[in-house]
């Protein structure tokens, strides 16, 4: 029995989904499979997953994809940072500041670097989470570039099982399809009530009228 692979990056949580897909896929059981943001495209070139869920941006050729959701960027600091003074920040705030960018470096080993006060990481809060640790600190940075997550897979891979899941996290219901919905059957007429022959109606009596003669009514004397 063939298992369906869903990969994902860190901070992103596809609990929910395979659990969803357990229900309706009983006989097809969902694998999970997590990656680096670096090999997450990687994963289904190489056929390792079948679809995975990505932080954007990534290469989309030959690559189809649905924008799920944005996540709130933070800045990961020392313990001991002026930031850790503040709720939230602006990219104002960090003006001086140096900002590590180590693309050969996983999110774990790039906070651990800023844990020993090289300098700060702008990383997604659920990665930042994800890997906190007691020697830094992270706060929210409100004018800085949201990160956002889709749900990615091969165009030439497409089939009833990718829909599935991609209904899944859509939130569509197992009842809900792709397809046109039946049109409603027409209710059957009712039967009309024979009509019936009314009998007719019998002519009104005609009224007697009173012929006046031409002679005047006779006048009553008046008494002298």
């Amino acid at each position: 029995m063939a298992a369906f692979t869903l990969a994902y990056v860190p901070g992103v949580t596809p609990a929910k989904w395979a659990r969803i897909w357990a229900e309706r896929r009983p006989n097809e059981p969902l694998t999970l499979l997590q990656t680096d943001v670096a090999d997450q495209v990687a994963a289904l070139r190489d056929g390792r997953a079948n679809m995975s869920l990505v932080r954007l941006p990534i290469d989309r050729d030959g690559v189809h994809l649905i924008p799920l959701y944005v996540e709130q960027p933070v800045v990961v600091v020392p313990k001991e940072h002026p930031v850790t003074e503040f709720d939230e920040v602006t990219l104002a705030d960090l003006a001086g500041e140096t900002m590590l960018e180590l693309p050969d470096l996983t999110d774990a080993q790039l906070i651990e670097v800023v844990a020993t006060g090289a300098g700060l990481a702008l990383l997604p809060q659920s990665v930042a989470r994800l890997y906190g640790r007691k020697d830094v600190k992270y706060r929210p940075v409100t004018d800085a570039e949201p990160t956002e997550v889709g749900l990615a897979w091969l165009a030439d891979t497409e089939s009833e099982l990718t829909e599935e899941l991609v209904g899944i996290v859509r939130g569509r219901t197992a009842r809900s399809s792709r397809a046109a919905p039946t049109p409603p059957a027409e209710k059957p007429e009712k039967p009309k009530r024979p009509a019936t022959a009314k009998p007719a109606r019998k002519p009104a009596p005609k009224r007697a009228h009173r012929q006046s003669s031409g002679a005047p009514k006779p006048r009553k004397k008046r008494g002298r």
